[in-house]
């Protein structure tokens, strides 16, 4: 939501109503934007780089998952040669370890997603320019962004806003 506001602005701040008003009226595309960024040699670049940063983690996790199961097993296996306050200290130890792998790789979930999101923030500005002037040359009046449900129009040409008729239209009476 944050980077399609962010996008719009930046939109905004683009473009120019003189260079708009050459967009041929109704011509109209789609564009994922955020593939397109994940897409180009600096966003394979930087993903990457962030799947490397996060590689250490992944493999500590699994290597928690492994010893989990391994107790696991132990208690499953160990039902009749561990006394009563053995098998319940085992499980205990399970739960704990099982919930702090839980947290820990949220929060590195979040992480991740927090620092994908900024990699994304910081090459839209960018992404944006290329955006408004493959619009002009092309004629391009409007750029939707189909992998955007919440804000899809990056790039709108002036010439195809009819909000001002619309409101003169309605401020005239009945239709």
């Amino acid at each position: 939501m944050r980077l399609a506001l962010i996008l719009f602005l930046l939109l905004g701040a683009l473009s120019t109503s003189a260079l708009a008003q050459q967009a041929t009226p109704g011509k109209v595309g789609i564009i994922n934007i955020q593939e397109a960024i994940v897409s180009t040699k600096d966003g394979k670049k930087a993903t990457l780089d962030l799947d490397q940063k996060f590689l250490p983690e992944q493999k500590e996790f699994e290597t928690r998952q492994d010893e989990v199961e391994q107790l696991e097993d132990r208690y499953n296996k160990g039902g009749t040669t561990m006394t009563v306050d053995q098998r319940s200290q085992l499980a205990r130890d399970i739960e704990e370890k099982k919930k702090r792998l839980e947290r820990d790789m949220q929060d590195a979930e979040a992480n991740l997603k927090a620092q994908q999101q900024q990699l994304l923030k910081s090459m839209a500005g960018r992404m944006m320019a290329v955006i408004a002037k493959y619009s002009r040359e092309h004629g391009f009046s409007m750029i939707l962004d189909a992998g955007n449900q919440d804000a899809p129009v990056l790039f709108a040409a002036s010439g195809i806003d009819i909000t001002q008729d619309v409101i003169a239209l309605y401020d005239k009476g009945p239709a």
